[in-house]
Protein backbone atom coordinates (compact mmCIF):
# COMPACT_ATOMS: atom_id res chain seq x y z
CA UNK A 1 0.00 0.00 0.00
CA UNK A 2 1.27 3.48 -0.82
CA UNK A 3 1.96 6.07 1.85
CA UNK A 4 -1.14 7.42 3.55
CA UNK A 5 -2.45 10.81 2.53
CA UNK A 6 -2.55 13.02 5.62
CA UNK A 7 -5.31 15.53 6.30
CA UNK A 8 -6.71 17.45 9.26
CA UNK A 9 -9.99 19.10 10.19
CA UNK A 10 -12.23 20.45 12.90
CA UNK A 11 -15.65 20.07 14.43
CA UNK A 12 -16.56 23.73 14.88
CA UNK A 13 -19.14 24.68 17.48
CA UNK A 14 -20.60 27.76 19.16
CA UNK A 15 -23.15 28.68 21.81
CA UNK A 16 -26.18 30.65 20.72
CA UNK A 17 -28.13 32.36 23.46
CA UNK A 18 -31.86 31.70 23.33
CA UNK A 19 -33.73 34.20 25.57
CA UNK A 20 -36.64 31.78 25.91
CA UNK A 21 -34.49 28.71 26.63
CA UNK A 22 -31.36 27.61 28.51
CA UNK A 23 -29.50 30.68 29.82
CA UNK A 24 -26.22 28.85 29.12
CA UNK A 25 -27.06 28.86 25.44
CA UNK A 26 -27.66 26.19 22.83
CA UNK A 27 -24.72 24.41 21.22
CA UNK A 28 -24.68 24.62 17.44
CA UNK A 29 -22.33 22.61 15.21
CA UNK A 30 -21.01 23.64 11.80
CA UNK A 31 -21.53 21.35 8.80
CA UNK A 32 -20.27 22.04 5.32
CA UNK A 33 -22.01 21.11 2.07
CA UNK A 34 -19.27 20.29 -0.43
CA UNK A 35 -19.93 21.23 -4.02
CA UNK A 36 -18.30 18.45 -6.04
CA UNK A 37 -18.87 15.58 -3.64
CA UNK A 38 -22.46 16.63 -2.90
CA UNK A 39 -22.06 15.52 0.70
CA UNK A 40 -22.28 16.91 4.23
CA UNK A 41 -19.15 16.79 6.36
CA UNK A 42 -16.78 18.78 8.56
CA UNK A 43 -14.09 21.24 7.42
CA UNK A 44 -10.90 19.39 6.53
CA UNK A 45 -8.12 19.17 3.97
CA UNK A 46 -4.74 17.74 3.06
CA UNK A 47 -1.48 18.93 4.60
CA UNK A 48 0.72 21.25 2.60
CA UNK A 49 4.40 20.21 2.29
CA UNK A 50 6.14 20.64 5.63
CA UNK A 51 2.92 21.47 7.43
CA UNK A 52 1.87 19.92 10.74
CA UNK A 53 -1.56 18.44 11.43
CA UNK A 54 -2.63 21.33 13.73
CA UNK A 55 -1.56 23.95 11.19
CA UNK A 56 -3.47 22.18 8.43
CA UNK A 57 -6.62 21.94 10.58
CA UNK A 58 -6.57 25.68 11.31
CA UNK A 59 -5.72 26.68 7.74
CA UNK A 60 -8.25 24.38 6.07
CA UNK A 61 -11.01 25.51 8.43
CA UNK A 62 -10.37 29.15 7.53
CA UNK A 63 -10.08 28.41 3.80
CA UNK A 64 -13.33 26.43 3.69
CA UNK A 65 -15.43 28.46 6.13
CA UNK A 66 -13.78 31.86 6.53
CA UNK A 67 -13.55 31.19 10.29
CA UNK A 68 -10.38 31.87 12.26
CA UNK A 69 -10.21 29.35 15.10
CA UNK A 70 -7.90 27.81 17.66
CA UNK A 71 -7.84 24.11 18.38
CA UNK A 72 -9.54 22.56 21.37
CA UNK A 73 -9.42 18.95 22.49
CA UNK A 74 -8.27 16.30 20.05
CA UNK A 75 -11.19 14.14 18.87
CA UNK A 76 -9.26 11.36 17.19
CA UNK A 77 -8.31 10.07 13.77
CA UNK A 78 -10.33 8.73 10.84
CA UNK A 79 -8.73 6.27 8.41
CA UNK A 80 -10.35 5.16 5.18
CA UNK A 81 -9.40 3.67 1.84
CA UNK A 82 -9.41 5.81 -1.30
CA UNK A 83 -8.98 3.04 -3.83
CA UNK A 84 -5.96 2.03 -5.91
CA UNK A 85 -4.20 0.99 -2.71
CA UNK A 86 -4.31 4.48 -1.21
CA UNK A 87 -5.40 5.37 2.32
CA UNK A 88 -6.31 8.68 3.92
CA UNK A 89 -5.76 9.62 7.55
CA UNK A 90 -7.62 12.62 8.95
CA UNK A 91 -6.97 14.10 12.40
CA UNK A 92 -9.76 16.16 14.01
CA UNK A 93 -10.04 18.67 16.82
CA UNK A 94 -12.98 20.41 18.45
CA UNK A 95 -12.86 24.16 17.77
CA UNK A 96 -14.99 26.77 19.50
CA UNK A 97 -16.12 29.62 17.26
CA UNK A 98 -16.28 32.89 19.16
CA UNK A 99 -18.94 35.50 18.33
CA UNK A 100 -16.16 37.72 16.98
CA UNK A 101 -14.89 34.97 14.67
CA UNK A 102 -18.40 34.24 13.41
CA UNK A 103 -18.98 37.89 12.58
CA UNK A 104 -15.61 38.16 10.85
CA UNK A 105 -16.16 35.14 8.59
CA UNK A 106 -15.50 35.91 4.93
CA UNK A 107 -17.19 32.80 3.53
CA UNK A 108 -18.95 32.90 0.17
CA UNK A 109 -20.15 29.82 -1.78
CA UNK A 110 -17.44 28.51 -4.07
CA UNK A 111 -16.33 25.56 -6.18
CA UNK A 112 -15.29 23.62 -3.08
CA UNK A 113 -17.92 24.46 -0.45
CA UNK A 114 -21.45 25.24 -1.55
CA UNK A 115 -22.91 26.17 1.84
CA UNK A 116 -22.30 26.35 5.59
CA UNK A 117 -24.99 25.16 7.97
CA UNK A 118 -25.18 25.66 11.73
CA UNK A 119 -27.12 22.71 13.16
CA UNK A 120 -28.28 22.04 16.74
CA UNK A 121 -25.96 19.64 18.58
CA UNK A 122 -28.54 16.86 18.69
CA UNK A 123 -29.38 17.11 14.97
CA UNK A 124 -25.92 17.12 13.38
CA UNK A 125 -25.17 13.39 13.55
CA UNK A 126 -27.98 12.28 11.27
CA UNK A 127 -27.08 14.96 8.72
CA UNK A 128 -23.54 13.67 8.16
CA UNK A 129 -23.00 11.68 4.97
CA UNK A 130 -20.37 9.24 6.20
CA UNK A 131 -20.26 6.62 8.93
CA UNK A 132 -16.70 7.57 9.91
CA UNK A 133 -17.77 11.18 10.50
CA UNK A 134 -20.70 10.02 12.60
CA UNK A 135 -18.41 7.86 14.76
CA UNK A 136 -16.04 10.79 15.23
CA UNK A 137 -18.99 12.99 16.15
CA UNK A 138 -19.93 10.50 18.88
CA UNK A 139 -16.68 11.47 20.65
CA UNK A 140 -17.71 15.12 20.41
CA UNK A 141 -21.17 14.28 21.78
CA UNK A 142 -19.69 12.53 24.81
CA UNK A 143 -17.67 15.62 25.65
CA UNK A 144 -20.75 17.81 25.22
CA UNK A 145 -22.83 15.54 27.45
CA UNK A 146 -20.40 16.14 30.31
CA UNK A 147 -20.00 19.88 29.63
CA UNK A 148 -16.37 19.43 28.57
CA UNK A 149 -16.27 21.23 25.24
CA UNK A 150 -14.94 24.55 26.54
CA UNK A 151 -11.25 23.89 27.04
CA UNK A 152 -7.92 25.62 27.38
CA UNK A 153 -4.43 24.27 26.69
CA UNK A 154 -1.33 24.25 28.85
CA UNK A 155 1.65 23.52 26.61
CA UNK A 156 4.85 22.22 28.20
CA UNK A 157 7.79 23.07 25.95
CA UNK A 158 11.38 21.92 26.30
CA UNK A 159 13.89 24.55 25.25
CA UNK A 160 15.53 24.16 21.85
CA UNK A 161 18.98 22.67 21.32
CA UNK A 162 21.53 24.56 23.43
CA UNK A 163 25.29 24.84 23.29
CA UNK A 164 26.89 22.11 25.43
CA UNK A 165 28.40 22.85 28.79
CA UNK A 166 32.02 23.95 28.39
CA UNK A 167 34.62 26.45 29.56
CA UNK A 168 33.04 28.92 27.13
CA UNK A 169 29.81 28.84 29.16
CA UNK A 170 30.77 28.32 32.80
CA UNK A 171 27.38 29.52 34.08
CA UNK A 172 24.79 26.95 33.03
CA UNK A 173 21.84 29.36 32.98
CA UNK A 174 23.68 31.58 30.49
CA UNK A 175 24.26 28.89 27.87
CA UNK A 176 22.82 30.09 24.55
CA UNK A 177 21.04 28.11 21.89
CA UNK A 178 23.09 26.33 19.27
CA UNK A 179 22.59 27.36 15.65
CA UNK A 180 20.29 24.37 15.17
CA UNK A 181 18.37 25.40 18.29
CA UNK A 182 17.79 28.88 16.91
CA UNK A 183 16.34 27.29 13.78
CA UNK A 184 14.10 25.11 15.93
CA UNK A 185 12.86 28.16 17.83
CA UNK A 186 11.93 29.86 14.55
CA UNK A 187 9.77 26.89 13.51
CA UNK A 188 7.72 26.84 16.74
CA UNK A 189 5.40 29.89 16.45
CA UNK A 190 3.08 28.70 13.63
CA UNK A 191 2.26 25.39 15.28
CA UNK A 192 2.06 26.69 18.87
CA UNK A 193 -0.25 29.47 17.69
CA UNK A 194 -2.80 26.83 16.66
CA UNK A 195 -3.63 26.19 20.32
CA UNK A 196 -4.31 29.85 21.09
CA UNK A 197 -1.79 30.69 23.84
CA UNK A 198 -2.65 33.86 25.72
CA UNK A 199 0.45 33.92 27.91
CA UNK A 200 4.05 32.71 27.70
CA UNK A 201 5.95 31.56 30.79
CA UNK A 202 9.61 30.61 30.72
CA UNK A 203 12.50 29.60 32.89
CA UNK A 204 14.80 32.59 33.27
CA UNK A 205 17.67 30.60 31.68
CA UNK A 206 18.92 32.13 28.43
CA UNK A 207 18.23 28.98 26.41
CA UNK A 208 14.57 28.97 27.45
CA UNK A 209 14.00 32.69 26.99
CA UNK A 210 15.56 32.52 23.52
CA UNK A 211 13.42 29.52 22.59
CA UNK A 212 10.15 31.40 23.18
CA UNK A 213 11.45 34.72 21.84
CA UNK A 214 10.15 34.18 18.28
CA UNK A 215 6.78 33.03 19.64
CA UNK A 216 6.45 36.12 21.83
CA UNK A 217 7.26 38.35 18.86
CA UNK A 218 4.87 36.45 16.59
CA UNK A 219 1.96 36.72 19.03
CA UNK A 220 2.92 40.15 20.39
CA UNK A 221 3.06 38.78 23.93
CA UNK A 222 5.61 39.41 26.65
CA UNK A 223 7.59 36.55 28.17
CA UNK A 224 6.94 36.03 31.88
CA UNK A 225 10.31 34.84 33.18
CA UNK A 226 10.01 32.58 36.25
CA UNK A 227 12.92 31.25 38.26
CA UNK A 228 10.52 28.60 39.60
CA UNK A 229 10.64 27.01 36.12
CA UNK A 230 14.43 26.91 35.98
CA UNK A 231 16.70 23.93 36.44
CA UNK A 232 18.66 25.80 39.10
CA UNK A 233 15.49 26.20 41.17
CA UNK A 234 14.55 22.56 40.58
CA UNK A 235 18.00 21.46 41.78
CA UNK A 236 17.31 23.18 45.11
CA UNK A 237 14.52 20.66 45.72
CA UNK A 238 11.68 22.92 46.94
CA UNK A 239 8.91 22.98 44.33
CA UNK A 240 6.41 24.98 46.39
CA UNK A 241 6.57 28.00 44.07
CA UNK A 242 6.42 25.76 41.01
CA UNK A 243 3.26 24.09 42.30
CA UNK A 244 1.74 27.49 43.05
CA UNK A 245 2.47 28.70 39.51
CA UNK A 246 0.91 25.65 37.84
CA UNK A 247 -2.09 25.93 40.14
CA UNK A 248 -2.58 29.54 39.09
CA UNK A 249 -2.41 28.62 35.41
CA UNK A 250 -5.11 25.99 35.83
CA UNK A 251 -7.28 28.28 37.95
CA UNK A 252 -6.97 31.09 35.40
CA UNK A 253 -8.29 28.85 32.63
CA UNK A 254 -6.40 30.51 29.78
CA UNK A 255 -4.17 28.78 27.27
CA UNK A 256 -0.47 29.21 27.99
CA UNK A 257 2.95 27.99 26.90
CA UNK A 258 5.40 26.99 29.64
CA UNK A 259 9.05 26.59 28.58
CA UNK A 260 11.40 24.69 30.87
CA UNK A 261 14.13 22.02 31.07
CA UNK A 262 14.25 18.25 30.61
CA UNK A 263 14.66 17.38 34.33
CA UNK A 264 11.89 19.80 35.33
CA UNK A 265 9.24 18.70 32.83
CA UNK A 266 8.14 15.48 34.63
CA UNK A 267 7.40 17.49 37.77
CA UNK A 268 5.50 20.12 35.78
CA UNK A 269 3.38 17.37 34.21
CA UNK A 270 2.78 15.85 37.63
CA UNK A 271 1.71 19.23 39.02
CA UNK A 272 -0.81 19.53 36.18
CA UNK A 273 -2.35 16.22 37.20
CA UNK A 274 -2.53 17.31 40.84
CA UNK A 275 -4.10 20.66 39.94
CA UNK A 276 -6.79 18.97 37.82
CA UNK A 277 -7.49 15.84 39.84
CA UNK A 278 -6.21 13.68 36.98
CA UNK A 279 -5.25 10.04 37.26
CA UNK A 280 -1.52 9.29 37.06
CA UNK A 281 -0.25 7.03 34.30
CA UNK A 282 2.42 6.25 31.77
CA UNK A 283 1.03 9.01 29.53
CA UNK A 284 2.64 11.56 31.86
CA UNK A 285 6.11 10.11 31.45
CA UNK A 286 5.66 10.03 27.69
CA UNK A 287 4.41 13.61 27.61
CA UNK A 288 7.39 14.83 29.62
CA UNK A 289 10.12 12.85 27.81
CA UNK A 290 10.70 15.54 25.23
CA UNK A 291 13.68 16.08 22.94
CA UNK A 292 14.87 19.68 22.42
CA UNK A 293 12.14 22.04 21.14
CA UNK A 294 9.43 19.38 21.44
CA UNK A 295 6.23 20.10 23.34
CA UNK A 296 3.15 18.46 24.81
CA UNK A 297 -0.28 20.09 24.83
CA UNK A 298 -2.52 19.32 27.81
CA UNK A 299 -6.22 20.03 27.22
CA UNK A 300 -8.24 20.97 30.31
CA UNK A 301 -11.90 21.87 30.78
CA UNK A 302 -12.44 25.56 31.41
CA UNK A 303 -15.77 25.00 33.18
CA UNK A 304 -14.79 21.80 35.01
CA UNK A 305 -10.99 21.78 35.47
CA UNK A 306 -11.32 19.20 38.23
CA UNK A 307 -12.61 16.71 35.64
CA UNK A 308 -8.99 15.99 34.79
CA UNK A 309 -6.79 16.25 31.74
CA UNK A 310 -8.97 15.54 28.71
CA UNK A 311 -6.16 14.77 26.30
CA UNK A 312 -2.44 15.18 25.62
CA UNK A 313 -0.73 15.71 22.27
CA UNK A 314 3.05 15.58 21.81
CA UNK A 315 4.95 17.14 18.91
CA UNK A 316 8.67 16.82 18.10
CA UNK A 317 10.41 19.56 16.15
CA UNK A 318 13.02 18.30 13.67
CA UNK A 319 16.12 20.11 12.46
Amino acid sequence: MSQAILAAGTVCWRRVIDPSGDPAGRIMVLLIHRTKQRDVSFPKGKLDPGESMPQAAVRETEEETGLKIHLGVNLGTINYALGAGREKTVQYWAAEVTPQAALASTFTPNDEVQALEWVPLEDARKRLSYKADRELYDVFLRLAAHDLLETFAITLLRHAKAEPRSDLFPVDSLRPLADSGEKQAETLPPILECFGPRRIYSSDAVRCMTTVGPLAEHLDLRIRAKRSLSQDFWDEGDLTKTRKLIGKLVARGRSAVVCSHRPVLPDLARELTLATGSLPGEYLAQAAALPPAAFSVFHISRTRPGAGILGVETYPIKH
